[in-house]
C-alpha cells in the first residue's frame, strides 16, 4: 500500500509531522483535496518506517473527518 507525505515548500521541503512522526494518507486524492497553501503531497519515502508515521486520520484536526472522504459533504 502506498503512503503519502505532506512536503511544506516553505519549510525547505521538510516532511510535516505531528510530536515528531511524519503525517502520511493512503490517498494522494485525499490529501490534495484536502490541503492548500505552499505544500506538495509526494510518495513517503520509504527509508521512513511505519512506526515513524502517524496515519493523517489520527491527527487531531483531522479526526472529525471521515474516511473514505466523500466529497459531495464538502460544499
Amino acid at each position: 500500500m502506498s503512503r503519502y507525505a505532506i512536503q511544506a515548500t516553505a519549510l525547505g521541503g521538510d516532511l510535516l509531522t505531528w510530536n515528531g512522526r511524519v503525517i502520511v494518507h493512503n490517498s494522494r486524492g485525499e490529501l490534495e483535496f484536502l490541503l492548500a497553501g505552499d505544500v506538495r503531497v509526494i510518495e513517503c519515502p520509504r527509508s521512513i518506517p511505519p512506526e515513524q508515521t502517524i496515519e493523517l486520520r489520527f491527527h487531531p484536526q483531522f479526526s472529525h473527518h471521515r474516511f473514505p472522504l466523500r466529497r459531495e459533504d464538502y460544499p
